[in-house]
């Protein structure tokens, strides 16, 4: 356990980052080993039909782990405040009501996924591996939530280490199960997806596990598994917008890949490769937003608030230092990066990566700024505001990107993602001032 209401808060910061930085790296590790694994031993038709499938199958993934993020926010100021009755009931009814919900949603899911793909104009020849995919990925969204849910509460009261050593042991399973699916029996894509299942479900019993033997704070009786109606009503409240958020960000992102797919199936397949190296430039920025999260979380239920902005600005320099590293690493590898989603003759491909890449390398800074704000707002208990600031990105970011796909290709989809940065930024700085002016 981290309480940060005392103490360091450089340190605090760091070593609340650092392994969840590291977790989530493994994490998508996932769907990255499962990308290069498809380009090497099944075809290109295969990876573009993942790249396609992944944008609706994160919909529904971090609309979960939304939730999730709402309601630890929550468990945050519980554990802050050393209510731990109330951590217990939170927990309790978040676990319900997340169990059922994921049963529907999934079923639903599996229903939808080839109509879905149909309306964005998935190309014929990739369209029934997509729809296979999705489908599977579906059957296995109770392990992502048990996951998350369990995880969450962990980072709650300070611990992001013992969900790392569960990703990491989960990591290296999915790449094995991955070259023993594709390359050796030869499922193609219904074995990347059967891979990503079964190390989900380990590490969400590895995370169960360890809480009933190793965490007594966060233990549920059978006696405490109810779902507490008030407290039900203020995870949802929480939980969510910032599931609305996280949905509408890959809603936005579902639809760049509907003005991606037109530019055929090396458009696609390049795009499903840099997709994999925002998501690995991006999640950095991300978990040092959460740790500030749930920094300002806990010190607002501790009524300590000189300590957030204190830990804002650290957040800030923390957040500028990973831009210098993963601009110049991007801008000089590239080339490199794009040849291990690609086989040595696919030239079309690499090459429409590499400019995407170059560019991206300098936009990398908005998002380490947005992301920060983001992190701020979730721990004042402000969760409309990023709805709103996602819901500008998008409709500024997919309205630019069919404007310019079909002139500039992959490259014009960059410049899209920096307007949509800076109108998000154009909402968020002014309404953090006016917070902290009235805090």
């Amino acid at each position: 356990m981290r309480n940060m209401t005392s103490g360091n808060i450089s340190k605090h910061l760091i070593r609340y980052s650092v392994p969840l930085i590291l977790g989530n790296l493994f994490q998508l590790t996932y769907n990255a080993v499962d990308s290069i694994i498809i380009s090497r031993f099944a075809s290109k038709e295969s990876l573009a039909a993942v790249g396609t499938a992944n944008p609706i199958m994160n919909i529904i993934i971090f609309f979960i782990i939304g939730i999730c993020m709402g309601a630890s926010v929550l468990m945050s100021e519980f554990f802050g405040s050393d209510d731990t009755d109330t951590l217990t009931k939170e927990i309790s009814t978040t676990l319900i009501f997340g169990l059922i919900s994921t049963t529907i949603i999934s079923i639903i899911c599996i229903l939808l996924s080839r109509p879905v793909l149909l309306l964005m104009n998935t190309p014929d020849e990739i369209l029934e591996k997509s729809a296979l995919y999705l489908k599977i990925i579906f059957l296995g969204l109770l392990f992502t939530f048990l996951y998350n849910v369990f995880a969450s509460a962990l980072r709650s009261i300070g611990d992001a280490k013992t969900p790392l050593y569960f990703l990491s042991l989960a990591s290296v399973l999915n790449g094995c199960l991955d070259f023993l699916f594709i390359a050796f029996f030869q499922l193609d894509i219904v074995g990347a997806a059967l891979a990503t299942i079964i190390a989900e479900a380990i590490s969400a019993i590895l995370c169960i596990f360890y809480i009933y033997k190793k965490v007594p704070v966060l233990h549920l009786s059978r006696k405490a598994l109810k779902i507490d109606v008030d407290l039900l009503k203020k995870t949802l409240h929480y939980g969510w917008a910032t599931a609305m958020q996280q949905t509408c960000l890959y809603i936005g992102k579902l639809l760049v890949q509907g003005a991606v797919n037109p530019l055929g199936v090396d458009a696609i397949a390049a795009f499903n490769a840099v997709n994999r190296v925002d998501d690995f430039a991006f999640t950095p920025e991300q978990s040092i937003s959460h740790s500030v999260t749930t920094f300002v979380a806990q010190n607002r239920g501790a009524k300590t608030e000189d300590r957030i902005m204190k830990g804002f600005k650290i957040g800030l320099v923390l957040e500028i230092f990973y831009w210098v590293f993963i601009c110049i690493l991007t801008f000089l590898c590239a080339e490199l990066i794009m040849k291990l989603f690609a086989k040595s003759h696919e030239t079309e491909m690499i090459n429409l990566g590499k400019k995407y890449l170059q560019l991206m390398a300098f936009f990398y800074l908005l998002p380490a700024v947005t992301n920060l704000l983001q992190g701020f707002f979730r721990g004042i208990g402000n969760m409309k505001i990023t709805l709103v600031c996602t819901t500008v990105q998008m409709i500024f970011r997919v309205t630019f990107v069919y404007l310019f796909a079909p002139s500039f290709g992959i490259p014009g989809i960059a410049y899209a993602c920096l307007l949509g940065w800076i109108a998000m930024l154009s909402v968020e700085v002014p309404y953090f001032f006016h917070s902290i002016k009235n805090t």
